[in-house]
């Protein structure tokens, strides 16, 4: 009797936990949604006014956020600046990556990274701009050098695959990558400010300077 007793508390305790885990999962995935809607719009106030005169006010502001619940999620400026840095970081990872398994000539894949950037940013909102970051203290600059070298390096073999393969004509890959990043980075500032832009017309003005001089032919 008395096992049958303890095993009915147990189920009622078990039920009872339920609702406390579904609500913890979704305060968590709340707290996610709060942190990456911060992450957009700090990202969008920094690039348009730069990190030292961006405030986490104007941060607030944008999103119509009371300042002492934005430092709920983030200590300062600096913290929730690198958060934005490392988030534009893992985006361009995802997109190198889904890239990187195609099986197609290297002019291709510099076409669709540069395609599927503009998507990305035009749907989930800009990089943050990458040109700066002398304001974040030294381990998080030592770490962004590390991240931009790596991610440098794997759209340069784009190049290199489409030298090899015929794609693209000879040239200096790192000076040709590090101008085309450029160029995509800078997206992020100006691209916000262009009325009813599209993706089609921005890759309509790429092409006309860039992707037609990758071949031999041109």
């Amino acid at each position: 009797m008395g096992q049958i007793e303890s095993a009915e508390n147990n189920e009622v305790t078990e039920k009872k936990g339920k609702p406390s885990v579904q609500k913890a999962v979704s305060r968590s995935q709340k707290s996610k949604k709060k942190r990456d809607q911060i992450v957009r719009a700090a990202i969008e106030v920094i690039n348009a006014k730069s990190y030292s005169q961006a405030t986490m006010s104007d941060i607030a502001k944008s999103i119509d956020l009371r300042n002492a619940t934005l430092y709920y999620y983030f200590p300062n400026k600096c913290a929730l600046a690198f958060e934005c840095l490392t988030k534009s970081f893992e985006r361009f990872e995802r997109t190198l990556s889904e890239i990187e398994v195609q099986a197609t000539p290297g002019a291709r894949k510099i076409e669709h990274l540069i395609r599927s950037m503009l998507e990305d940013g035009l749907k989930n909102g800009p990089l943050l701009y990458l040109g700066d970051y002398s304001y974040l203290d030294k381990d998080q600059r030592a770490e962004a050098d590390m991240s931009i070298a790596a991610l440098t390096n794997r759209v340069e073999q784009f190049f290199k695959d489409g030298i090899k393969d015929g794609s693209v004509m000879q040239c200096e890959t790192q000076l040709v990558v590090n101008l085309l990043l450029g160029m995509l980075i800078w997206f992020g500032k100006w691209v916000p400010t262009i009325k009813d832009i599209t993706v089609e017309r921005l890759m309509s003005a790429i092409n006309v300077f860039t992707l037609h001089g990758l071949g031999d032919d041109v």
